[in-house]
C-alpha cells in the first residue's frame, strides 16, 4: 500500500511560489545592497571633497574656486538625497518581500504538518492492517494444526 497525500499538489504549487518569492527576496536585497553601495561612496566622496576643500582653504584658495568646489558639493548632495530616498524605497521593497517570503513559509510548514499527521495516520493503519493479517495467519495455521 503506497502513500498517497491529498494535498500533494496544492504543497508543490506551494514550495513554487516560495521559491519564487525567495528569488524576488534576494533581487530586493541585492537592489537595496547596491543602493547602499552607491550612497556610501557618494558619502565617502563628499567626506575627502570637504576635507580637500579646507586644506585649500587654509593653504589659501581663490574665491571663486571655492564657489565652484562649493557647487560642486551641493549637487553632490543633491545626489546623496535622492539616493537617500531611493534607499529607503529599497529597504521597504526588501521589508515587504521578506514579509511575504515569511507567509509562504508558514503556508507551506501547514502542509508539510498535515502531510506528516496524515503519514503518521497511514502507518497506524498499515501496521493495523499487518496484525490483523498476522492475527488471521496465525489462526489459520493453528486451524490447520488440529
Amino acid at each position: 500500500m503506497k502513500f498517497q497525500y491529498k494535498f500533494e499538489k496544492i504543497l508543490d504549487l506551494r514550495e513554487r511560489e516560495k521559491d519564487l518569492q525567495l528569488i524576488a527576496y534576494e533581487n530586493a536585497v541585492r537592489h537595496f545592497e547596491a543602493v547602499a553601495r552607491q550612497l556610501y561612496l557618494l558619502l565617502k566622496k563628499k567626506e575627502d571633497l570637504e576635507r580637500k576643500q579646507v586644506r585649500k582653504i587654509r593653504e589659501g584658495l581663490a574665491i571663486r574656486e571655492i564657489r565652484l568646489q562649493q557647487d560642486f558639493l551641493d549637487n553632490l548632495q543633491k545626489e546623496i538625497d535622492e539616493l537617500q530616498e531611493k534607499i529607503l524605497i529599497a529597504r521597504q521593497k526588501m521589508q515587504f518581500e521578506q514579509q511575504k517570503l515569511v507567509q509562504k513559509n508558514i503556508e507551506v510548514k501547514k502542509y508539510e504538518k498535515i502531510k506528516e499527521k496524515e503519514f503518521a495516520k497511514f502507518l497506524e493503519f498499515v501496521n493495523q492492517e499487518d496484525r490483523k493479517f498476522m492475527d488471521e495467519l496465525a489462526m489459520q495455521v493453528a486451524a490447520r494444526g488440529k
